[in-house]
């Protein structure tokens, strides 16, 4: 029996249905990386989401891996290139949170423009401001859309029913649909007066927004990053809102993720200042985190193993 190793808790039905499938699942996610890979040999599937990163190491040890299932969107915390060059095909799940993200990335901007984070706190301390609290309306608009893959084209779905002009850039061609019109950067910068991320991680997208991409946009505009946190040079971000460059920003990923991140925060002048302004809207990391995104990136999981199998004969 082909055994598959789970390194992260999702829904019960991946454990279940793979059992089903005919799979021995050994759940471990307590085990340090070290441990894991004195026994990964005997492993022929791997699933994860974000535990530890699965490097070159770690696969050379994996002799009889077929395959790495990411429950989530990104692969960044997978050495794909030798997973590949050691035949182990890796599946990920962008389409399982994009609507969520989507609802996600729509939910922080309307909050921002209409002040409403502001509004139910200063209700909530007995203070009634209606003037201070006038907001912006979305209708009239252009979004620009970095990265137009699955969350991108989920966010620009979501915008459909607003009197908004939606544009997208992307390094693919011809991705652009009837919810947003492919443009070249530089009609972003001209044009746009919102601009929302929706990248994958690598080398090239690192510190995407930074100070000459604040610089080279030619209205003062909202930022959406529901991508990922180290896409945005959080000194450039705060420089550009004190000039305001920037009028404000959604942030749902940040450059520090971590247990230790209240002490990141309090040693940094820069999110000192985010922390304390009006003009950002802070989640932490749950744009993809829905109960319905929570079933449906092991259901894309799920079917993808199983059109594996289908294609290779993998339990036999």
């Amino acid at each position: 029996m082909m055994r598959i190793l789970h390194l992260d808790e999702n829904h019960p039905i991946l454990v279940e249905q793979l059992a089903v499938f005919g799979f021995e699942n050994i759940v471990d996610t307590q085990s340090s990386k070290e441990l894991i890979a004195k026994d990964i040999a005997q492993y022929h599937g791997l699933v994860i989401r974000s535990r530890f990163p699965i490097d070159k190491p770690f696969l050379q040890k994996a002799k009889n891996l077929k395959f790495i299932a990411r429950v989530g969107s990104g692969l960044e915390n997978i050495d794909v290139k030798t997973a590949t060059e050691m035949d182990i095909e890796v599946l990920a799940a962008p389409e399982g949170s994009s609507a969520s993200v989507g609802e996600h990335a729509l939910g922080m901007l309307l909050s921002l423009l209409n002040k409403l984070p502001q509004g139910n706190k200063e209700v909530r301390s007995g203070k009634w401001a209606r003037e201070a609290n006038r907001g912006e309306e979305l209708g009239g608009k252009t979004i620009g859309i970095i990265g137009y893959g699955h969350t991108g084209k989920q966010f620009a779905r979501k915008l459909a029913g607003f009197d908004v002009k939606v544009l997208c850039h992307d390094i693919i061609n011809n991705v652009g649909d009837e919810n947003a019109e492919q443009v070249p950067l530089r009609i972003i910068y001209d044009q746009a007066d919102v601009v929302s991320i929706h990248l994958p991680l690598n080398k090239s997208t690192q510190q995407y927004v930074d100070h000459l991409f604040i610089f080279n946009m030619k209205k003062s505009f909202w930022l959406i990053n529901t991508s990922r946190g180290n896409q945005v040079v959080i000194e450039d971000l705060v420089n550009g809102l004190k000039e305001n460059k920037v009028k404000g920003a959604c942030l749902d990923v940040l450059d520090t993720e971590t247990d230790a991140f209240d002490l990141v925060v309090a040693q940094s002048d820069y999110w000192q200042f985010l922390r304390t302004s009006n003009r950002i809207i802070l989640s932490p990391h749950v744009a993809g985190w829905t109960t319905q995104s929570h079933l449906r990136l092991s259901e894309v999981i799920l079917s993808k193993i199983k059109l594996l199998m289908d294609k290779s004969d993998l339990l036999n």
